[in-house]
């Protein structure tokens, strides 16, 4: 069976002048070009809650999953009417304890303070057909966290964010793609069906659904880029 690319963005906006890490930019303009050459390829792009039964290789098609980290409100406003136009979905991942706040855990590094969506924003984001992930309560390192610590980040994501939305949160993604077995073992304790990573890759039939590889695109590459990063070979991180 095919292997399966699930793409990773964050920010959908314009970059600041002076903004550091522009890849964690990529412009409207340019997402909307790229879901349009995703249709037009013959791709369905999925959330990762609807792209599961491929992920798992128990089905096979064309098909992207669509993830984006941190939940930025401009995902709302510049990726969400793209997504809706080709009748894709896709999973947004939360930090849940900063619902409403800014990207406190990495402003000063990139310089750039961004606004996050509120609980009313995550509803429309829901609303609009789109997936809630956890995206740890904090966005600590895990593992650089106490055995306590750790449970309560990734348990306490999904908890907070299901009290407060109303539905099953079911998959997770780990803070600056940082997890060893411990923090697999914690994401799989805490009832997640799949977690992401930020290894670079697809996801071949039969991968561990707690450490899944993932294709960052991001502003710093050439547009003509993006139709071979779905052809993304698996990097071994060691």
């Amino acid at each position: 069976m095919k292997p399966v690319p699930i793409l990773m963005y964050h920010n959908i906006a314009v970059a600041p002048q002076g903004v550091k890490l522009r890849g964690l930019y990529i412009s409207p303009r340019r997402f909307a070009r790229q879901m349009a050459l995703l249709h037009r390829l013959g791709y369905r792009g999925l959330s990762m809650s609807a792209a599961m039964p491929y992920l798992r290789g128990e089905q096979e098609a064309k098909v992207a999953v669509i993830t984006l980290d941190d939940g930025y409100r401009d995902n709302l406003e510049n990726a969400l009417p793209v997504l809706q136009r080709y009748g894709f979905t896709a999973t947004c991942y939360v930090v849940s304890a900063a619902l409403g706040d800014h990207n406190y855990w990495d402003a000063e590094q990139l310089g750039a303070s961004k606004p996050l969506m509120n609980l009313n924003e995550l509803r429309s984001w829901q609303a609009g057909g789109m997936e809630i992930g956890a995206h740890s309560r904090h966005h600590p390192r895990l593992p650089e966290l106490s055995d306590a610590a750790l449970a309560d980040e990734v348990a306490g994501s999904r908890q907070e964010l299901e009290d407060l939305l109303g539905v099953p949160v079911t998959q997770f993604c780990y803070p600056y793609g940082a997890a060893g077995l411990r923090e697999q073992e914690a994401a799989r304790r805490a009832g997640f069906v799949a977690a992401v990573t930020v290894q670079r890759g697809r996801v071949s039939p039969g991968a561990d659904l707690m450490d899944l590889p993932r294709v960052l695109v991001g502003g710093h590459h050439a547009p003509h880029v993006f139709p071979l990063q779905l052809l993304t070979r698996h990097e071994d991180r060691h």
